[in-house]
């Protein structure tokens, strides 16, 4: 699980090093692919919002991780009793 989210984390390395014109053209397509994972993330925060909120942390740190890691961060959060 930490190497997929090592992925998440140099996917929006890369979009974010294309966007600012510090890859080669050939590389733009980077973030197009940042750009569409950070929007199926953000899906992800509108479905599955019910265990997103179950995180012990702040909710905000809950949906910060969501848009990083997705389905990384809220499937575990499945097994979480719901807080009171």
């Amino acid at each position: 699980m930490a190497l997929l989210k090592l992925l998440c984390i140099g996917v929006y390395v890369l979009g974010v090093t294309s966007a600012v014109g510090l890859l080669p053209a050939a590389w733009s397509f980077w973030k197009t692919i940042a750009a569409v994972l950070l929007l199926a993330h953000l899906l992800e925060i509108i479905v599955m919002f019910k265990y997103v909120k179950r995180y012990r942390g702040s909710l905000g740190a809950s949906l910060v991780l969501t848009l990083l890691f997705g389905f990384l961060h809220w499937k575990p959060l499945m097994q979480v009793k719901q807080r009171p």
